[in-house]
């Protein structure tokens, strides 16, 4: 059961990687160009990167308290994947929502008074494939049930 959790987290890294990337490449990160705050962007990914390599030192090591901190270490992950998941269901609503015109207002920085307004298509999140995003989340679900079931040894 550990093998086949680290089988799916690793390919659902594979996906992350595809979101985080276009997430990049789309200016994500920089002020108003997303919904989604870098730090939950960054710390998902970073929390991601240094459980998946922890439930690598349990599979090796075989400690079963590594095997409950990965637990908790996924649900952290789960809950910072699902944040971003739930910003970005609105951007998607309305990129697939024929005939409607959809935009955000962002506030520019401090002290300009000026608004920024965004359509949908300009927000870094709203260039994600909807396959990879629900695979993606599809893929963590799995993870985080393989990871309960292997720390409760079944």
């Amino acid at each position: 059961m550990g093998i086949a959790a680290l089988i799916v987290w690793i390919v659902a890294a594979a996906g992350g990687f595809i979101l985080l990337g276009t997430w990049i490449a789309k200016s994500g990160q920089q002020h108003g160009s997303s919904k989604f705050p870098p730090g939950v962007v960054f710390g998902h990914f970073g929390v991601a990167a240094a459980g998946l390599v922890l439930w690598i030192v349990y599979l090796i090591t075989d400690a079963r308290a590594l095997a409950w901190i990965s637990l908790v270490v996924v649900v952290l992950i789960a809950l910072l994947g699902f944040t971003m998941f739930v910003r970005w269901i609105p951007t998607c609503r309305a990129k697939v929502g024929r005939g409607r015109s959809a935009t955000s207002t962002t506030p520019e920085p401090a002290g300009s008074g000026a608004v920024a307004t965004l359509t949908v298509t300009e927000l870094a999140e709203s260039h994600f494939p909807v396959p990879v995003v629900v695979l993606h989340g599809l893929l963590a679900v799995a993870t985080l049930v393989l990871v309960l079931l292997t720390a409760l040894a079944v």
